[in-house]
């Protein structure tokens, strides 16, 4: 009896710790320390000190898996309702709303001490902007009021660029000013591709995203004007961050095969097209970024 006892507690705290962590959406976080770490090295024209760009990666981490967990919390009616999120923790039971409050704003309380203290200030201060633009902007508002709410609210994932930057130069400037501007046209063709996967989940819990709310098609003509929007401004980093070859041809080729998706998609509109996208999207960014650091080098 006892043996079983001592065996299943450590699988509990396991269980809890994964719920925990589960909360701060650790998919999304991945996407968006890919784009802080080249920006710094871009910013540092070279590669900056590891400690700066742990502690700078260790705060943004924080800061974003708080939003993500407020966000959870705040999201948990209609997580309920969705098949897509119905696994999450505060839908299951596993973790209590108080809780993972609690939780969700220690984590951000020690990301804007952690950012100051071992970075700057000014990261700290675009960190939690970036928090704060996230709850109160996209998950209290614009969600569940407005079809626009991944366009506007997408602004919080872009600002990790000017968190890397602000973390290396204490200043801001427009390489990273055109850099938030690529990941902010590149988020609605993004998300929407994947929303159009899950619109029947979007429509039951009455959350107005694009592909819920609209034709398929009409949706794919979106995503294609904007994919063209982030190719076009992808190119114009070119001469104002004074990028070589290795950034140059990667902007032109990745924005043409994105274009290349989003055109299929509107001539095929299905999920199985749209979901195509989706995928590339990830693509698209990770390679772009670190084409923009490979080029620093060479």
């Amino acid at each position: 009896m006892s043996v079983t006892t001592v065996a299943a507690e450590p699988s509990t705290v396991r269980s809890k710790a994964a719920a925990y962590v589960a909360l701060t959406k650790p998919r999304i976080i991945e996407l968006l320390l890919i784009t802080t770490v080249p920006t710094m090295i871009v910013a540092e024209d070279g590669l900056p000190s590891l400690w700066l760009i742990v502690a700078t990666v260790i705060g943004g981490t924080l800061a974003a898996g708080g939003a993500n967990a407020v966000n959870m919390y705040v999201d948990r009616d209609i997580d309920s309702i969705m098949k897509r999120t119905e696994g999450r923790p505060l839908v299951t039971g596993e973790i209590e709303p108080r809780n993972a409050l609690a939780f969700s704003l220690s984590l951000l309380a020690l990301s804007g001490a952690w950012l100051a203290g071992f970075v700057n200030p000014l990261s700290a201060f675009f960190a939690l902007a970036a928090a704060a633009f996230y709850i109160f902007v996209y998950t209290l508002w614009l969600k569940r009021t407005s079809r626009q709410n991944i366009v506007i609210g997408g602004a919080a994932g872009c600002m990790p660029v000017l968190v890397g930057w602000a973390a290396v130069t204490n200043s801001i400037a427009w390489e990273p000013v055109i850099l938030f501007g690529v990941i902010f046209l590149w988020t609605p063709p993004h998300f929407w591709a994947l929303a159009v996967k899950y619109k029947d989940d979007y429509a039951a819990a009455d959350v107005p995203m694009m592909p819920s709310v609209t034709s398929l098609e009409s949706t794919a003509r979106q995503i294609v004007a904007y994919i063209v929007a982030v190719w076009a401004l992808s190119l114009a980093f070119v001469p104002i961050a004074s990028m070589g070859v290795v950034y140059t041809v990667a902007a032109a080729v990745l924005g043409a095969v994105f274009t290349a998706y989003g055109i299929a998609l509107l001539r095929d509109p299905t999920p199985q097209k749209a979901m195509k996208t989706f995928t590339f999207s990830i693509t698209y960014l990770t390679v772009l970024f670190v084409a923009m650091a490979v080029d620093t080098f060479v």
